[in-house]
């Protein structure tokens, strides 16, 4: 094989290094059973931890970033693929302990790897990536937890233009939910979560949070996406009988709270994880996707290039950033 390019992070003494590389070899690369040609990565906040000194996401230096990849086989040791087959994989160790998607070639353990479902591409696919993985897993969570679309619920979905609260909003809105409240942090954001589908939004300043143990009950369901601060601040608002879905902790992994709203309301606290979940729930998930979920053509989406990487994982630690950002490989 010949000599490929791929974004590396490199520790320098006290400092983390990003930058392109172009004399990689299929050595660098860490083990496994099938080699892809990769087409489409995608950016995620996890990758921009991957970038960040103690980050608390690569353990081990040099590394290849990228927590999603999609792309074509090339080489099979396990008579399950072929060469040939389009695949993606996420989550696992991909781009954390193991060198992973933001390179012109991966190698990964079989194990890791869901063949492309029939109607979506690879470009389909990185359009959701993670993020599209992981607003499936909460809606399909609050759904076996009572949340349908024919009843009269509220819904408030957190962090509603980043990656997973966009593509869940578009879901939601798609399977016939009327109520869908987004709450936002800044105001240029209200009119992107409108053609998102939210039916209303919430400016996160201008909220009255209060301080009560229980406030009134306004969100039968809430799909948060931030964590920390602002999710302690609404389980107090959530109904009786509801259900909050928790991924994310861009605002903090701290949750202050009391027993009230759980043993006086009944409500769920549900956390999602789309790292290590089954082979069979990746495979229920991504066949949804590609099928009655399917919104990854009307996405907010950019397209760049891995020369452009390093500048989007700085708009996504700064707060700047909307949407899903796919990175064309080759």
């Amino acid at each position: 094989m010949k000599n490929f390019k791929a974004l590396v992070v490199r520790e320098d003494n006290s400092n983390v290094s990003v930058q392109i590389e172009n004399e990689l070899t299929i050595n660098q690369l860490n083990d496994g059973e099938v080699v892809i040609k990769v087409h489409y990565s995608s950016l995620n906040y996890k990758d921009m931890l991957g970038a960040q000194k103690n980050g608390g996401v690569i353990r081990s230096y040099p590394m290849i970033p990228g927590i999603d990849l999609s792309g074509t086989i090339i080489e099979s040791k396990d008579s399950n693929f072929f060469v040939g087959q389009e695949v993606l994989v996420t989550g696992y160790n991909l781009g954390m302990s193991h060198t992973g998607g933001l390179s012109e070639f991966a190698r990964v353990p079989s194990s890791w790897i869901v063949p492309l479902p029939v109607h979506l591409n690879a470009k389909d696919a990185m359009a959701y990536g993670t993020a599209g993985l992981t607003a499936g897993l909460s809606i399909k969570a609050l759904e076996n937890n009572g949340m349908k679309p024919t009843e009269n619920q509220t819904i408030l979905v957190t962090g509603a233009t980043g990656g997973v609260g966009s593509i869940a909003l578009q879901i939601l809105a798609k399977m016939g939910y009327k109520n869908l409240i987004a709450l936002v942090r800044k105001e240029y954001q209200i009119d992107v979560a409108k053609k998102l589908g939210a039916t209303d939004v919430i400016l996160a300043e201008s909220f009255d949070f209060g301080k009560k143990p229980l406030n009134k009950q306004k969100f039968n369901y809430i799909l948060d996406t931030v964590g920390g601060e602002l999710l302690s601040n609404l389980i107090p608002f959530v109904s009786y009988d509801g259900s909050i879905s928790m991924c994310g902790n861009a605002a903090g992994i701290k949750l202050e709270t009391t027993v009230l709203p759980f043993i006086l309301r009944g409500i769920n606290l549900l956390g999602i994880d789309s790292v290590n979940i089954s082979h069979e729930n990746r495979v229920q998930i991504w066949n949804k996707l590609a099928n009655e979920w399917k919104v990854s053509a009307s996405l907010l989406l950019e397209e760049i290039s891995l020369e452009a990487v390093p500048e989007i994982l700085s708009k996504i630690k700064n707060g700047a950033h909307l949407g899903r950002t796919i990175v064309k490989i080759s």
